[in-house]
């Protein structure tokens, strides 16, 4: 018997050992940064024991970095201005040797140089730009009635908004956009000016030009991977793989991988597998909006999306009664409860996900559940309040003159007359959730979220509407069973 003990103890060891030599790649939001943790992968693959893991689509920067600084990723693909200003917020741009001085004592490194910058730029339409007489940056000054509308990452980025519109007097006010999205507002004649990236695939397409740089604000944003110090001596074979990809990808070669994406609706792996071929990945056949939305893993993802909706709703009930109950009789911690219960649905959900991912030190399920049971945790509370006020204080005192203790009263009383009301909140917060779950994609959760993303990233409407209709349908569903239960708990009052 010990002997099977010990020898499944091994076993164990050796299961987890394996796991752990899983290399895991991240990506961040958006159409390149998928591409280039595929092109990552597939070049490291050969020389691993077990297939890479690419976590894709994991927000920003502050979600991808902390994700990395945790653990739970290895390496993802970043750029050099972005290391140097956003991450280690330099005020200027820094050099690779200095730029690894000071990300040592968080344990990272960057490397491999992959031979391109992309780097942010405005654009206008081309039309309207010889109209006006626009060509440079600084002379968007001089149109004040010029609508921007910038990704929302860029508005709050030190080398964004606030440093540009500082170094060139910009009297503009930016409305926040989701950067797939501005392509269309522009197209569409709704915006004038948007913030690009220079490698964009849609510039062209559209008509767009690019305005000069005039006083030079933007630093070179050279792709490069951020990587965890101890992956060279983990990952040796793969790692000297990974060497090879270095002044590899041009400008001009990534430009084409992304309009491999985003205009030739083509998948993220193929693409990288055909540039590392060099050979064109194959065209793919157009499908209609049944056939995405029932393929490419449905069933995973609905029961993920499932799976993370009760897990929290169960989790915001187990919570939320409980402090309800309790805090009832008392007003001022009442109040005070479900202030901070409020104050927590005014969080925005990508700054709760990194502080989660702070916080936890994990990426994937369980802060995309923590954040989904705190977003659903006030209806329940407020609602378990409400119904335990809307019992009548005549049915209270009765139960006291009959001699009922007040767990007894409250168990036999006022909880199975606060019920409708405690269901009522309980289906808020799941039809909250069924939404809200779509952001467990940001940090690698699953669920519908994933097509939602992607399509974003993509700016590919067909596949956005293969994860949100789902979704919907979810929510109506849960609807229809919350009215089912309630019906059937007024026949039984």
């Amino acid at each position: 018997m010990v002997k099977r003990i010990a020898a499944f103890a091994v076993l164990l060891a050796c299961v987890a050992a394996h796991a752990q030599e899983t290399l895991r790649i991240g990506s961040k939001r958006f159409t390149e940064s998928y591409i280039l943790a595929h092109v990552l992968a597939q070049t490291a693959a050969p020389a691993l024991p077990s297939p890479p893991q690419v976590r894709e689509g994991l927000g920003n920067t502050a979600i991808t970095y902390e994700a990395l600084r945790a653990g739970q990723i290895d390496m993802y693909p970043d750029y050099t201005g972005t290391i140097s200003l956003e991450i280690l917020k330099s005020d200027k741009p820094l050099p690779l040797e200095e730029m690894n001085r000071r990300l040592a004592p968080f344990g990272l490194g960057a490397a491999i140089p992959l031979g391109f910058n992309d780097g942010y730029a405005l654009a206008m339409r081309a039309a309207d730009a010889r109209q006006l007489g626009v060509r440079t940056v600084g002379e968007l000054a001089k149109q004040p009635r010029l609508k921007l509308g910038l990704s929302n990452e860029f508005i709050g980025r030190a080398d964004g908004w606030p440093g540009l519109a500082k170094a060139y007097s910009l009297p503009h006010r930016p409305t926040g956009l989701d950067h797939g999205l501005a392509y269309d507002a522009i197209a569409a004649k709704q915006i004038d000016v948007m913030d690009i990236y220079t490698t964009d695939a849609k510039i062209g397409h559209l008509g767009l030009v690019v305005l000069e740089d005039d006083k030079r604000y933007f630093p070179r944003y050279d792709a490069i991977v951020l990587y965890r110090l101890d992956v060279p001596k983990k990952f040796p074979q793969a790692w000297a793989a990974l060497q090879k990809l270095q002044g590899r990808i041009g400008e001009d070669a990534m430009i084409a991988m992304n309009a491999k994406a985003e205009l030739d609706k083509q998948g993220f792996a193929a693409i990288a597998a055909g540039f590392l071929a060099g050979a064109p990945a194959a065209p793919q056949q157009q499908r209609t909006l049944a056939e995405r939305m029932f393929g490419d893993g449905f069933g995973r993802l609905t029961l993920q999306h499932i799976a993370l909706v009760a897990a929290s709703v169960l989790g915001a009930v187990v919570v939320g009664i409980p402090l309800g109950v309790l805090s009832f009789p008392h007003r001022r911690l009442r109040e005070t409860l479900l202030a901070v219960a409020g104050l927590l649905q005014t969080i925005p959900s990508i700054a709760l996900l990194a502080i989660l991912i702070s916080l936890l030190g994990v990426i994937g399920v369980v802060p995309a559940l923590v954040a989904l049971t705190l977003y659903a945790l006030l209806p329940v509370m407020r609602n378990c309040v409400t119904g335990l006020q809307e019992v009548p204080q005549g049915l209270r005192d009765a139960a006291t003159a009959l001699g009922m203790t007040p767990g007894q009263s409250l168990r036999d009383i006022q909880l199975p007359l606060a019920m409708p009301t405690i269901l009522a909140g309980v289906r808020i917060a799941t039809s909250i959730s069924v939404g809200t779950a779509t952001i467990a994609a940001f940090v690698g959760a699953g669920g519908y979220g994933e097509r939602i993303v992607t399509g974003l990233a993509l700016n590919d409407h067909q596949l956005l509407m293969a994860g949100a209709i789902p979704a919907a349908v979810l929510a109506l569903a849960s609807e229809a069973a919350f009215g089912l239960a309630e019906r059937r708990l007024r026949s039984r009052r």
